[in-house]
């Protein structure tokens, strides 16, 4: 059974940093098609932020670039997204997500908010 387990999100000033952490559980990355961070804002979709794609590259949306950061610890088994210069618009639920053969995987969401 795979698990994604997240921590760190929290309460933030804009301008401020976080970084979460996506744990996994029951495969290892080299078994994993693609893992990345979503996130929902309230009444919103939800919608991609940052992934390692197949070819084990980061790719990050425009609204992130600069400021965000994937990356993973493949001895742990754990995904990180470091967050810089964080946006009132950053505030959402931030979801890990891993995609395996037949199947998608979540995490159960990490709620960052940024308000001064």
């Amino acid at each position: 059974q795979v698990q994604l387990v997240e921590s760190g999100g929290g309460l933030v000033q804009p301008g401020g940093s976080l970084r979460l952490s996506c744990a996994v559980s029951g495969r290892t990355f080299s078994s994993i098609y693609t893992m990345g961070w979503y996130r929902q804002a309230p009444g919103e979709q939800r919608e991609l932020v940052a992934s390692f794609g197949m070819d084990n590259r980061p790719h990050y949306v425009d609204f992130v670039k600069g400021r965000f950061t994937i990356s993973r610890d493949n001895a742990k088994n754990i995904l990180y997204l470091q967050m810089n210069n964080l946006k009132p618009d950053d505030t959402a639920i931030y979801y890990c997500h891993a995609e395996l053969p037949l199947k998608d995987y979540w995490g159960q969401g990490s709620q960052v908010t940024v308000s001064s």
